[in-house]
C-alpha cells in the first residue's frame, strides 16, 4: 500500500514543488543539497567560523566569557533556503516545514551523536502564553518530536515555564535580548535527569538558551546542551 500510495500521490518538495526524495523528508535532492551547512563552528555556541579547520574549536567570545550551556549542535546556518522553512513554521503555520526541519535535525544528530553520551531529556524552549495562543503550537515541541523518536530520549514539556511575557526577541539587539529574557523562565518541578538538551529552531545571539541553561544549572543540571536546526552568524 505504501508503494502504491507513492506512485499515485508522490511526495513533493516543500521548497520547489518537484517530486521529493522520499515521503519522510519532503525535499528533493537538489533543494536538500542547497541547504547551508554549518560545517565549521564553535563547539560551545555553534557560531559559524571561517576556514577549513576541523576538530574542537572555540570562538573568541566563548573563550572570553563562557555561556551557561556546555555545548551546541546546530547543523545548518540560518540562510536561504533554510530560513524560509523556519519562518514558515514560526509565522505562517506551515506545520509541514516543521516536519522537514525535525527530520533534518534528527538525522544529523543520529549520525553525529552515535558515539557520544545522549542526554537524559529533551527540553523544547517554552513559548510565551500569548504567542502560543497566536500560533496554536510551540515550534520547538514540533521539532523535538522526531528527535525524541529517533534517539529514544524522552521529551519533557512541563519542567520549565515562562514566568512572564517578553518582547519579541527578533526585534532587539544583543544587549536588549539579554535584558528582555532575564528571569523569564522558572523550573517548576524536580529535574528528571542531570544531562539536558534544549531544543530550539534557531540560535541567534544565544540569549534565550543561555538564560534557560542558567535556571537549569541552578536547579541541579550538570550538563546542558543546545540542539537547534540553525545558527545565525554575526
Amino acid at each position: 500500500m505504501s508503494r502504491l500510495q507513492g506512485l499515485l500521490w508522490p511526495a513533493t518538495c516543500v521548497l520547489c514543488g518537484r517530486v521529493a526524495r522520499d515521503r519522510q523528508l519532503d525535499l528533493c535532492a537538489g533543494c536538500e543539497g542547497d541547504l547551508p551547512m554549518n560545517a565549521v563552528a564553535c563547539a560551545i555556541c555553534a557560531e559559524p567560523l571561517s576556514g577549513e579547520t576541523t576538530g574542537y574549536l572555540v570562538c573568541g567570545a566563548c573563550l572570553k566569557r563562557k555561556p551557561r550551556f556546555d555545548a551546541s549542535f546546530c547543523p545548518f546556518r540560518y540562510a536561504y533556503p533554510l530560513d524560509h522553512l523556519v519562518r514558515g513554521i514560526k509565522y505562517h503555520r506551515a506545520v509541514a516545514h516543521g516536519r522537514v526541519l525535525s527530520e533534518l535535525l534528527a538525522a544529523r544528530l543520529q549520525t553525529m551523536r552515535r558515539d557520544v553520551a545522549l542526554p537524559d531529556i529533551l527540553l523544547p524552549v517554552p513559548l510565551a502564553t500569548r504567542r502560543y495562543r497566536e500560533r496554536g503550537y510551540n515550534q520547538a515541541i514540533e521539532l523535538a518530536r522526531c528527535v525524541e523518536k529517533r534517539l529514544q530520549v524522552p521529551m519533557c514539556t512541563d519542567l520549565v515555564v515562562r514566568s512572564r511575557e517578553t518582547r519579541e526577541q527578533a526585534a532587539l539587539d544583543k544587549r536588549e535580548r539579554r535584558r528582555n529574557i532575564r528571569g523569564a523562565f522558572d523550573v517548576v518541578r524536580t529535574l528528571p535527569g542531570r544531562h539536558i538538551a534544549i531544543i530550539d529552531d534557531v540560535v541567534t545571539t544565544g540569549s534565550t538558551v543561555n538564560e534557560l541553561a542558567r535556571v537549569l544549572k541552578q536547579a541541579g543540571a550538570r550538563r546542558v546542551e543546545v540542539w537547534a536546526v540553525a545558527r545565525a552568524g554575526k
